[in-house]
């Protein structure tokens, strides 16, 4: 039997666009994707820290380096730039597996959203 468990993490970092009029998903700076081991389309949740929303979509990579966090879609309607949110994504694997694995976990810089 399979078991989901995170396997990626981005935590509290900025939102810094939230844009209604895309098609969806969150667009999450190249270097943080590389950084927690995200790939472009991989599912993810975002836990909205401000006001306690939790949303599901996929990421698509964004400028290395930019800081990018933006939410796009309806998505855009549960964020506010400025918002804290963390980003988690899951992996399906044995329960022996998943007895010795080790998450991805990513603190960035709270404000630039940069890596340190």
């Amino acid at each position: 039997m399979l078991i989901q468990v995170v396997k990626s993490k981005i935590h509290r970092v900025k939102v810094t666009q939230a844009d209604l009029n895309y098609i969806g998903s969150v667009t999450i700076d190249e270097a943080l994707m590389d950084a927690s081991k995200m790939i472009e389309g991989e599912r993810v949740q975002i836990v909205n820290i401000n006001n306690g929303e939790r949303i599901e979509t996929y990421v698509i990579k964004g400028e290395r380096g930019s800081g990018t966090i933006c939410l796009n879609g309806p998505a855009a309607r549960r964020v506010a730039p400025g918002d804290k949110v963390i980003i988690i994504g899951y992996g399906f694997m044995n329960e022996e597996e998943a007895r010795t694995f080790k998450p991805s976990l990513v603190f960035p810089d709270e404000e630039t959203n940069l890596i340190h």
